[in-house]
């Protein structure tokens, strides 16, 4: 899947010289959290956010220091910080330069890039132009839109198959320890598992197969060190 087909497009922007004020009723009348700031040729510069305004002096919420540490400090940074609390226009408290991704980017690639920078959102540009932005909320749009809305009916065999071919690729299963039999749609997980995490993962692994209609779990865990085997914790069938 990529960006361009996620995105939200165009996207809401504000200027440089946008106040402080008007940027944030912005945000608050469209109910997001974050706005890319544009020159007036379209290209990106700079983006603003919640996490801007969380420090200000209006709020009384400046960053204070002790006597120490505000000697430690360099002139140049506490010159910044006032700038940020007091500043009036967007220019003054926006972060800048930002990361940007094209829309014929993967989304996977996005992911990546917002997971390791810890940002929430991701301008989109093509030709120096921003032409969208993309966020953990079109994410989330993606995702519902992905997931099954209905129970989907399958043959044994056919569910049979699927775990068996989805167990196979996963290198927590992928011993040969964990198996399941499938009787008219019911799952039911036998083997033996070496870390109670590969449980979970394997009953969502069942899970995840069309046609599935409950998962029994029967795997037993076996301490690797001492080799005490435990018997599962619910031996129930959970409804899919």
């Amino acid at each position: 899947m990529l960006v361009q087909a996620i995105m939200t497009s165009p996207p809401i922007t504000v200027t440089t010289s946008c106040s402080v004020a008007d940027a944030a009723k912005l945000m608050l009348d469209n109910r997001i959290s974050g706005l890319p700031v544009a020159d007036a040729n379209g290209a990106l510069v700079g983006i603003v956010s919640e996490g801007d305004f969380l420090r200000r002096s209006e709020l009384n919420t400046e960053r204070k220091r002790s006597w120490l540490l505000e000697w430690l400090a360099s002139p140049g940074k506490i010159a910044d910080e006032y700038v940020r609390t007091h500043g009036r226009r967007v220019e003054e408290v926006m972060t800048a330069p930002v990361s940007a991704i094209a829309p014929t980017a993967s989304v996977s690639d996005a992911v990546r890039l917002m997971e390791r920078q810890d940002i929430k959102r991701l301008p989109v540009v093509a030709n120096g132009r921003l032409v969208g932005i993309v966020s953990r909320s079109d994410l989330l749009r993606a995702l519902s839109q992905a997931l099954p809305a209905v129970a989907v009916s399958a043959g044994d065999a056919q569910i049979q198959a699927a775990i068996d071919a989805e167990l196979s690729r996963q290198s927590w299963s992928r011993n040969g320890f964990i198996h399941c039999r499938v009787t008219n749609g019911a799952a039911e997980l036998t083997g033996t598992i070496f870390d109670e995490r590969e449980r979970l993962a394997a009953k969502v692994a069942v899970e995840n197969v069309p046609g599935v209609t409950s998962i029994k779990d029967q795997l037993v865990w076996v301490d690797p060190y001492y080799g005490v085997a435990i018997p599962p914790p619910d031996t129930e069938a959970r409804q899919v």
